[in-house]
């Protein structure tokens, strides 16, 4: 049987109090409350085979606290079956804990739906190998284990591809709050993504705020103690009653509904789209805009109340061109209808791919901190891969190093420095270097010197990684021969976290 989810589990345990008529009282008085919510439930018992879970010697032992109250608590195999024949009647799964072989046997010849490790038994490997020879799915509680106890216990379930439901738990009854640690429904659904992750719990009875924190932390499994009070036997600090049950279950259709069901990324729709249009900056005209002029920061500002059409901040970014497709007059709404919007994120994302590819090849190791990167496009990115080169700063300080990568078939124009003086290293690659019209080709291993004012460009047919060693770079010591370049305000795109 596949685990239902979300599933609850009322735990009857020992408060039957070994009495047959109390527990189908608790079990019909239950079933009365379970109706009411859209959830399914499973009626949970404990199996021991008392004559050897018990030592010899220690049988006798009412002094005890766990052997008296196991002792007193005893049903006969019959008994048992009677309490089943009613769970299956109201339409409950049927759950039970073995703590001993024998129980998991009984388990099996009365046909349980499913079958439950406690956490004091979570890695009694004994047991754990009877259990792994049943069919049923198996949930398992694992309080008191460590992270590789966890994980040796899933490795031995999943490796023998049995159902596994795991069960963050506290054994600390009843629990105080400031030790649910519910975070570790989060910690267990990260480290084991496959399983179905849920809760074990022994709080207050009266605390219903325990189940809307578990579900907000992703569990889809609930177990608690329930039970009847009688005037023999007051309930433990731990076990609900039926009208607790039912604020328990309240609570947790509310953590649902709150929670959602739908997949992906959800959004209030079209009221919060408006709501947030109203309060978002738009884009309107600077100065006045020509058609075809390119619309740059420098030529629009930010303000609302927006337009339905009108471009907001939210369009833009570094990775976006846009232009103008009609005149547009200074001071009014930059429309999307207006203007033409490119984006080019995808392609600086394949330039990213090609360099660390080159970078590999050039056997470049990178600093482990993060190293600015530098997309230069001088003619624009639709023209990266003829006119362009890619450069990773390392330092820059009264000295300078850069690792610089060109593609295949690309070359960097014509410029000189008037303030540094710089060297290139040629890493991986060839490359044919001017210098001042002189030509020469670069390999692995070759130097190149270039003084303050001497004009040179680059070019490479089979692509090249080199280092730039230099005195200090200043942004405003590049003077290109083509004006064009210096008149283009978007020729760079920068990058911080590339590596990641």
């Amino acid at each position: 049987m596949k685990t239902p989810e979300p599933l609850f589990i009322l735990e009857m345990a020992n408060n039957h109090m070994g009495r047959v008529e109390l527990g189908q009282r608790i079990i019909r008085e239950f079933a009365a409350v379970a109706k009411d919510y859209p959830f399914r439930f499973a009626f949970k018992f404990q199996y021991r085979n008392l004559r050897t879970f018990i030592h010899p010697d220690f049988q006798a032992r009412m002094d005890l606290k766990f052997v008296k109250r196991f002792s007193e608590t005893r049903l006969s195999e019959d008994e048992f079956l009677t309490l089943l024949e009613e769970i299956k009647k109201l339409k409950f799964l049927s759950m039970c804990t073995p703590f001993d072989e024998a129980s998991v046997e009984r388990i099996e010849k009365h046909g349980f739906d499913f079958i439950k490790i406690g956490s004091c038994s979570f890695s009694d490997w004994p047991l754990l190998e009877r259990i792994a020879a049943t069919p049923l799915p198996i949930f398992a509680s694992a309080g008191g284990a460590g992270a590789a106890e966890i994980d040796r216990v899933v490795s031995f379930f999943l490796n023998r591809r049995k159902a596994f439901s795991l069960l963050h738990c506290v054994a600390d009854y009843p629990t105080p709050s400031e030790k649910m640690n519910l975070s570790q429904i989060s910690w267990m659904r990260s480290r084991y993504p496959s399983l179905p992750i849920g809760i074990s719990s022994h709080e207050d009875p009266k605390d219903t705020d325990v189940v809307l924190g578990a579900i907000g932390h992703g569990a889809t499994i609930f177990e608690r103690h329930v039970g009847l009070p009688t005037p023999e036997h007051p309930l433990n600090a731990y076990s609900m009653t039926p009208d607790q049950c039912r604020a328990w279950l309240t609570k947790a259709a509310k953590g649902f509904r709150l929670e959602g069901t739908a997949p992906g990324r959800v959004t209030g729709g079209k009221e919060e789209e408006e709501q947030l249009r109203g309060l978002s900056r738009a884009v309107f005209a600077k100065t006045d805009l020509a058609a075809g002029e390119l619309v740059d920061p420098t030529k629009y500002f930010l303000a609302m109340p927006s337009s339905p059409g009108q471009l907001l901040a939210r369009d833009l970014s570094k990775y976006c061109e846009i232009k103008a497709k009609q005149p547009i007059a200074r001071g009014q709404p930059v429309f999307h209808a207006s203007v033409i919007v490119a984006d080019f994120q995808e392609t600086i994302r394949k330039i990213l791919a090609e360099v660390k590819s080159l970078l590999h090849l050039g056997g470049v190791t990178l600093p482990k901190a993060q190293s600015d990167l530098e997309i230069s496009h001088h003619y624009g990115i639709d023209n990266f891969r003829k006119v362009g080169a890619v450069l990773v700063n390392f330092v820059n300080r009264e000295y300078c190093k850069k690792i610089l990568t060109m593609l295949p078939g690309q070359s960097h124009p014509e410029h000189l420095h008037r303030k540094k003086e710089e060297t290139f290293y040629i890493v991986w690659g060839e490359m044919r270097v001017s210098l001042d019209g002189a030509e020469r080709c670069c390999v692995p291993g070759d130097m190149v010197l270039i003084q303050p004012g001497v004009r040179h460009s680059m070019s490479t047919e089979q692509g090249v990684v080199f280092e730039e060693i230099s005195s200090n770079h200043s942004p405003n010591d590049s003077f290109y021969t083509d004006l064009a370049i210096i008149g283009n305000l978007r020729r760079k795109t920068l990058l911080s976290y590339w590596m990641d």
